[in-house]
């Protein structure tokens, strides 16, 4: 069942969520009480072609590695979803995200803002270009580092409502020690949000490429967020 992929609430070994996880049944509210108009609305920005490439979004080109992210997102049937909204966001080659949160002695890059969207075509296809984010430490236990990832926020109008998840990279050693991705007890459910790499689409002496299909719903749904 793909219910069994979704990571709990509460999971102890991820800290965050011994203060966040709902400590009583959740309540379930009358549907009148909700708004049904025609959706999504993705807000007053337009999405921009340039918005999917992380690389160009500055004077200089990002430090790091660079690479293509490329996949589809898909129905439970594995039919294309088109004019989805996905948005990813991740730290910079040195592990640091520009945010005045994140204060872990890295260096910030000057030309990347790690954050970036596009819309899915006909065929479900997303697309972006961006260097490979570093591993970093989170003081989740002692000597805590999450693996390389990049969040993925997935919105459009076959989604009750967004899909927030992250994708990983294959064989980072840091994988089997992460809390994260270990809240997912099914290692099938694990193995969901690992990218692979992609060869075809890789462009020869300028990026390597890897490849991550996101499915909405059904047995082989993409896990959600824990």
């Amino acid at each position: 069942m793909a219910e069994s992929f979704e990571p709990p609430f509460l999971h102890p070994d991820y800290r965050s969520t011994v203060l966040r996880a709902p400590a009583q049944e959740p309540v379930r509210l009358p549907p009148e009480w909700f708004h049904h108009g025609d959706g999504p609305a993705f807000g007053r920005i337009p999405v921009r072609p340039g918005d999917a490439d992380l690389a160009r979004q500055h004077a200089g080109e990002p430090l790091g590695e660079r690479i293509i992210l490329s996949g589809r997102v898909l129905d439970g049937y594995g039919s294309p979803v088109r004019g989805t909204l996905v948005e990813v966001w991740q730290a910079n080659a040195a592990g640091r995200y520009v945010d005045p949160a994140d204060d872990h002695p890295a260096p910030l890059d000057p030309n990347f803002t790690g954050a970036g969207r596009c819309l899915t075509g006909n065929d479900g296809r997303y697309r972006f270009v961006t260097v490979k984010p570093g591993a970093y430490p989170w003081r989740n236990h002692p000597n805590a580092w999450r693996p390389a990832h990049v969040h993925f926020s997935v919105f459009g109008s076959g989604l009750g409502g967004r899909l927030v998840t992250q994708m990983y990279f294959p064989g980072d050693p840091l994988l089997p020690h992460d809390p994260i991705l270990g809240a997912i007890r099914d290692p099938r459910g694990r193995e969901l949000l690992i990218s692979r790499l992609d060869l075809d689409a890789t462009q020869p002496e300028w990026a390597l490429a890897y490849r991550w299909d996101i499915v909405l719903r059904g047995r082989d749904a993409t896990p959600r967020d824990s």
